[in-house]
């Protein structure tokens, strides 16, 4: 729609700078003025503000002026009425747009919110894409939001208000990432989340090593250091090179290319009798291999015993290529 408009608006304005020109050029030619007699008769005569002509009109003059009035009157009363459309319809399209945002927003529950859609923040959000998870960015930078509004859900604002938070639906989500450049941010926004919403997981960047226990005392879970992993991750090339790229193999991104899943016990219990590890027989079913138990307590059990006991509230770690993943998934209707 807003492309329609904007053709409207080429052909007014091209309508426009026809009557000037044509009004220029017959005052030139019938009235034999100089160019800047023509060009003032001209817009004083568009503009009908009513002005002394540079010299007595003939008749041949009278009946041109005459027929540039009635022209330019009409032109450039399409010319305004299709600007302001355009500004009302723009504002229009912007008012339900926005409406239309917080409706599903409103729709969302156990999901999850990013403060900051910079480096950090816009590698979150590709990540939960590629899993699927549904979630709302928070960022107060318009450009970016007009950039990738449609393919993201954005609430505008300062993450360090509540009301802002709320938008987001922070009080429905199940996680929290604030991945703000500034520590200080972060800690702000740790601190009123948790306010907010006692039982989210709160995942919070931070810069400095100073941060880690503040934000871990305002109410994060977990304090995630990019610069630190970064460095870490550069050296282990050196140490271990072969072994850092197979574990990069294992998380490429893209769409039903992850080697790695985690699946709740009550995933397979909903759907068969399983006991143990051995019962569920994952690797002859579907090649992917357990590599981890999750206890309920939150305990991790590495290369798990294949007659451990399977509890509930427990998760497996999987491995395995994207399809052996995806026919995991697509057996036990996971995800």
């Amino acid at each position: 729609m807003l492309k329609l408009f904007r053709s409207k608006i080429v052909v007014a304005l091209i309508l426009m700078v026809f009557v000037l020109f044509c009004g220029v050029l017959g005052y030139k030619l019938i009235s034999d003025y100089t160019w800047v007699e023509a060009i003032y008769m001209t817009i004083i005569t568009v503009t009908t503000v009513g002005f002394a002509e540079v010299k007595p009109l003939d008749t041949e003059a009278k009946i041109f002026t005459v027929f540039l009035i009635v022209t330019s009157v009409f032109i450039f009363g399409f010319a305004i009425s299709v600007i302001t459309e355009y500004i009302l319809s723009r504002n229009s399209l912007q008012i339900l747009k926005k409406k239309r945002v917080r409706n599903m927003i409103k729709n969302l529950s156990d999901h999850v919110v990013i403060c900051g859609y910079g480096r950090n923040g816009m590698q979150a959000a590709d990540k939960l894409k590629a899993y699927k998870m549904p979630f709302v960015v928070i960022e107060k930078d318009k450009n970016i939001i007009e950039k990738h509004e449609e393919e993201i859900l954005f609430v505008e604002g300062d993450a360090n208000e509540d009301e802002i938070l709320l938008e987001a639906g922070v009080d429905r989500a199940k996680y929290l990432i604030t991945a703000v450049p500034d520590d200080a941010t972060n800690l702000f926004v740790v601190l009123s989340a948790r306010q907010l919403n006692q039982n989210l997981f709160i995942i919070s960047r931070a810069s400095q090593v100073t941060s880690l226990k503040k934000l871990e005392f305002a109410g994060a879970n977990k304090v995630i250091m990019p610069d630190k992993i970064g460095g870490d991750h550069m050296a282990s090339l050196v140490v271990m090179p072969d072994l850092i790229t197979f574990m990069d193999k294992l998380s490429v991104e893209g769409e039903h290319t992850t080697n790695l899943e985690e699946v709740e016990i009550k995933d397979f219990t909903d759907q068969m009798d399983c006991k143990s590890l051995r019962d569920l027989d994952l690797r002859k079913k579907t090649g992917c291999t357990i590599i981890g138990y999750i206890e309920p307590d939150g305990k991790y059990i590495i290369n798990p015993e294949a007659d451990l006991e399977l509890e509930p509230k427990g998760k497996v770690i999987v491995l395995g290529r994207p399809e052996q993943i995806q026919k995991l998934n697509q057996m036990f209707q996971i995800g």
